[in-house]
């Protein structure tokens, strides 16, 4: 068979193999025979057949020989060769013995490469071209994965890849020799490891020496075993050992529990704390939150229906209770409401329902337990944020006081604590920098903090200063004046009533100074001579002071202001004269505690007193208007509701009042006793709600919801 191409040359492939003629070769006649049957049969022959290896442009020959049916053979090989033409003798005659047993010659050349498989490697030699390209893109993957912490251009995703194929290893390896070892403890040993804390490890050669040197005469039973061990060096090798490894495992403990310890004082574990505090108590008082910012009760989706059920039980069971109530009452309404007001209401004494105050929860906690509750004021930039002074104020128990920050968002600890050396009388929140809080003391000295700040010390303290009070500051306050008929703005001052008689103004800079806005004499009640009584020689007073024990300014005019004395007066007094007094209300027979203005009849204004009493004054009249009247009791704190004039609330020492003067004047709409041996010193409303807060002598303050208080037509008394 011969190859031919275009050109009509003789390109028939010469053999790569000569095979020795001396040796048999029958596969030989096989090959020829299946040569010989293709140029019979009209088969295509195509020698040239290539493969493309790995190693480089080597050329072979694949050949596949197929037993057929009637066991001939068959040489397959490629057909996409274009450029290579096959002529085909026709043999007319049939192949004789010597054709069959002559030599037929095959060449193979290079023909073009076909890929059949392709498997890149995935290791590339460092002297490869593509060496420098693939460190390249190896570094930006490396820097890829650096920054992907943190990095928006990455999410995190679930994805299915294909398992790659498994490959089993085989190594060899030494044979493991596993050992049993044991060592002989003493009692001694057992002491010195378990005491090893406050003993100090010794090294094996010191250890050696100290055994060596003991005397071996002794009864005891420890002496004794020393002495056995003092012959043996690896006895006291090993204890010495074991001491050391006791020492490690301490080392270890402590370095544990010291790592504890840091992550438990780390800043990051307490804010997260204190996130978990802030969630774990708006669910537990969210229904009590709600009511008391008059929001809807929200109820959990996922309660079941027994659940439901108990709580529509309870709801029929405060239905009836109030019913009962309703019922119990009607007889006390009929009394005290005026016929007027049901006119102007429209309703019959049954259909009004009676007002009550509903305890939603109580501030205290173990560091305010057992101490009184002197003052109370909110903040002025956060509502949210209560300031409670406590302390006892008996002569002869004096404990040391607190000022805490309560917090709406977690009734049960105060946000901040803030302790001082002696009891805390009154305390009030700045309106200019309302971080600032003012806190007057039993002994005189007036502290300001900042409550942005942890730290337990004052931000300003009089204590050393030559002008502070000699007496308590029972009263404090921040009031706001006009700089002048020229100036456009206020400013704010700080103004304290003592005990020393002195009403004080503060100016905080660097240091606290202090100027007397007006010093309280005593005055003499004034009274009537008898016809023909001879003039009676007055009294020696041992102090010409009066004792001052509250105060309170107009709410329209920053210079005037009131001062309840401990002799039972009230004067009027001007910022501009403190020599003498504008005005003097005598109508108390006791220490006056709280006197306070009427926030929409400017010109009203209430005093409580030690004789029991409550009145309500004109200020241009020196004659009380109203007395009210309804326990035998200390009257400790009053104030006014921020939403009506008729409106004001009260503490004694047995219950806490609520009175509506357009109601009735004779006895309180609402009351609430305190509990025994507990008494109330302190009221305060909420300023955006309807709920009062009452403090009491043991150091709790209860937030009350006022229920059913119907709101007057007019805020003119």
């Amino acid at each position: 068979l011969q190859v031919f191409d275009d050109e009509g040359k003789d390109v028939t492939p010469h053999p790569l193999f000569h095979s020795d003629p001396n040796t048999v070769a029958p596969r030989q006649g096989k090959l020829s025979e299946s040569s010989a049957h293709f140029g019979a049969t009209g088969s295509v022959f195509l020698p040239s057949f290539s493969v493309h290896q790995t190693s480089g442009v080597n050329a072979r020959l694949i050949c596949l020989l197929l037993n057929s049916g009637q066991k001939r053979s068959r040489l397959l090989t490629s057909y996409n060769f274009s450029d290579v033409q096959v002529r085909r003798e026709e043999t007319k005659e049939e192949l004789t013995k010597e054709d069959l047993d002559s030599r037929v010659d095959i060449y193979l050349t290079e023909t073009e490469t076909i890929w059949i498989l392709d498997m890149p490697s995935v290791v590339v030699s460092v002297e490869s071209e593509d060496a420098g390209r693939v460190q390249e893109r190896n570094r930006i993957y490396a820097d890829i994965c650096k920054n992907r912490p943190g990095n928006d251009s990455f999410v995190e995703k679930m994805m299915q890849t294909i398992n790659g194929a498994t490959k089993n290893k085989e190594a060899q390896c030494d044979q493991i020799i596993m050992e049993d070892k044991g060592t002989t403890v003493t009692s001694w040993d057992l002491y010195d490891s378990f005491n090893v804390s406050e003993i100090e490890p010794t090294s094996k050669a010191e250890g050696s020496r100290a055994t060596t040197g003991k005397s071996s005469k002794s009864d005891s039973p420890k002496e004794s075993n020393q002495t056995t061990s003092v012959s043996s060096d690896r006895g006291s090798t090993t204890s010495s050992i074991l001491i050391s490894e006791s020492a490690v495992l301490a080392r270890t403990h402590e370095e544990e529990e010291r790592h504890s310890e840091a992550i438990l004082a780390s800043e990051n574990f307490q804010q997260d704390l204190f996130f978990m505090e802030r969630i774990l108590m708006e669910n537990i008082f969210q229904p009590k939150l709600a009511a008391y910012r008059q929001l809807p009760v929200l109820i959990d989706p996922g309660v079941t229906a027994d659940t439901s059920g108990t709580v529509a039980a309870v709801k029929e069971a405060k239905q009836e209770e109030h019913d009962k109530e309703k019922k119990d009452d009607e007889e006390q309404k009929e009394a005290f409401v005026d016929p007027s007001v049901l006119s102007d209401l429209k309703k019959t004494p049954e259909e009004i329902v009676p007002p009550r105050l509903e305890q939603l929860w109580s501030y205290i906690c173990d560091v305010t337990n057992g101490l009184g509750v002197s003052s109370m004021a909110w903040n002025k930039g956060n509502p949210d944020l209560l300031a409670v002074g406590y302390g006892a104020f008996d002569f002869k128990g004096q404990k040391k006081g607190l000022a805490c920050c309560w917090s709406l968002k977690n009734p049960m600890w105060p946000e901040r604590i803030f302790r001082c050396e002696h009891g805390v009388t009154a305390l009030d929140f700045s309106m200019a920098s309302p971080n600032l809080l003012a806190v007057g003391m039993y002994n005189g000295s007036v502290a300001i903090y900042d409550v942005r700040s942890c730290k337990d010390a004052a931000l300003l303290d009089n204590s050393g200063s030559s002008d502070k009070h000699t007496g308590p500051v029972w009263e404090l306050r921040w009031v706001e004046q006009y700089r002048g008929a020229t100036g456009d703005g206020k400013r704010e001052r700080l103004i304290c009533i003592s005990a020393d008689g002195r009403v004080t103004e503060w100016l905080v800079q660097k240091r606290l100074h202090c100027t007397d806005l007006m010093k309280i004499k005593r005055t003499e009640r004034e009274k009537k001579k008898l016809p023909g009584e001879k003039e009676r020689k007055s009294e020696a007073l041992i102090s010409r002071q009066a004792a001052g024990l509250c105060f309170d300014f107009h709410p329209k005019d920053g210079n005037f202001y009131l001062a309840g004395t401990e002799e039972g007066h009230i004067h009027k007094c001007s910022c501009s004269c403190n020599e003498q007094f504008l005005e003097t209300y005598r109508g108390h027979k006791g220490p006056v505690y709280k006197v306070t203005w009427n926030p929409f009849s400017t010109d009203m204004f209430l005093s409580c007193s030690a004789d029991w009493s409550i009145i309500l004054w004109h200020q241009d009249s020196q004659t009380p208007i109203l007395t009210f009247s309804s326990a035998t009791a200390f009257v400790h704190d009053i104030m006014w509701s921020p939403k009506s004039a008729f409106v004001f609330a009260a503490a004694n020492e047995s219950r806490a009042e609520i009175w509506d003067l357009s109601v009735s004047i004779l006895k309180p709409v609402i009351s609430c006793s305190a509990n025994p041996r507990v008494k109330f010193t302190s009221v305060l409303f909420a300023t955006n709600t309807d709920c009062l807060l009452v403090g009491d002598s043991k150091g709790e303050v209860s937030v009350f919801e006022l229920q059913n208080l119907a709101a007057p037509g007019s805020n003119k008394v």
